[in-house]
């Protein structure tokens, strides 16, 4: 095959206009299924408190004899506990010049950015509730942090070798994170074991929340379930997205920013994000041809009982 003689090609030519789709694809997670599926409450300082209480032990001796003299029993007080709120933040800034150039993708560049810097905000907020974290009161140049879920459940767990569960924040005992143990795979006896404590400690969870790896290690549990498989449009269902325990059923979420190695097991309304700062977006000072924005929020992980829910803890994760 020959080519004319001088014939002018792309490879010679200048001038010609890039090929550069106007579209920006981006498959980076967004989802936060724990902030998504507890409450959302009000902080009007930076160690939140709340109480917590139980009913006494039920008594098989409840029986008295007729016109005795009543007795008093001795009244247990509530337990007052709390969480430091914690500031996580976002900033951006832009240029002049290049929020005036015209872009692929986007108009405006200064929009663009803030968009996507919420968006990692949400996802840092996740990360940090989920984690097995200390919560410590700050002080000049070192930053609060709240305690985080690992950090939380402490009756109701399964840990590996040497693991230990955590300390939660009183008014008498500082918090503590848990003790990782030695990892080991992940069996669904051991679920069933946590779900049973959960149960007989007076809760009623009703969500499993774990990592990718673990969540395919639930999904081939047996216990007294069937594979299915559709003939009408040649489907094999190999995947278990509701738990039937005995003590209720259990949707099963994985979570792309909980640590892998940790299984919750979850009543979502015994938890809440207390907000001290709801999200909000800040104007900074101008101090060259730039703009400068920050996205900011306060907050804290409230736990309204931690013996609602459990975890299954230490697994491994490949």
């Amino acid at each position: 095959m020959a080519i004319v003689s001088n014939t002018f090609q792309t490879y010679q030519a200048i001038g010609d206009r890039e090929d550069l789709s106007d579209i920006i694809y981006n498959i980076s997670p967004t989802d936060t299924p724990f902030m998504s599926a507890i409450g959302k409450e009000k902080a009007s300082g930076v160690l939140h408190e709340w109480q917590t209480d139980a009913l006494a032990a039920a008594a098989s001796n409840n029986h008295h004899i007729e016109g005795d003299e009543i007795s008093f029993g001795s009244i247990s007080p509530t337990a007052r506990i709390n969480n430091h709120t914690q500031i996580s933040r976002k900033a951006v800034v832009v240029s002049g010049t290049q929020d005036a150039v015209n872009k692929a993708g986007r108009n405006n560049e200064l929009a663009y950015q803030i968009s996507k810097s919420s968006k990692e905000l949400k996802r840092d907020m996740e990360t940090t509730l989920c984690l097995n974290q200390t919560g410590t009161a700050g002080a000049t140049g070192t930053a609060r942090k709240l305690s985080g879920l690992a950090s939380w459940i402490q009756a109701s767990t399964s840990v590996g070798t040497s693991g230990a569960n955590g300390q939660v924040s009183s008014v008498d005992t500082p918090g503590t994170a848990r003790t990782d143990g030695t990892q080991r795979a992940f069996t669904e006896a051991q679920l069933k074991d946590v779900v049973k404590q959960c149960w007989d400690e007076g809760g009623d969870p009703s969500m499993i929340m774990l990592g990718s790896f673990n969540k395919q290690k639930l999904s081939g549990f047996t216990g007294g379930s069937t594979k299915m498989t559709s003939a009408e449009d040649k489907r094999l269902v190999n995947a278990v997205d509701i738990y039937e325990s005995d003590f209720g059923a259990m949707t099963v979420v994985p979570n792309r920013f909980s640590r892998s190695r940790d299984c919750f097991v979850l009543q979502p309304d015994m938890w809440a994000v207390a907000f001290l700062r709801d999200f909000q977006l800040m104007d900074l000072a101008k101090t060259g041809d730039a703009e400068k924005k920050a996205m900011l929020a306060e907050y804290t992980l409230v736990s309204k009982n931690e013996k609602a829910s459990g975890a299954v803890f230490d697994l491994t994760t490949s």
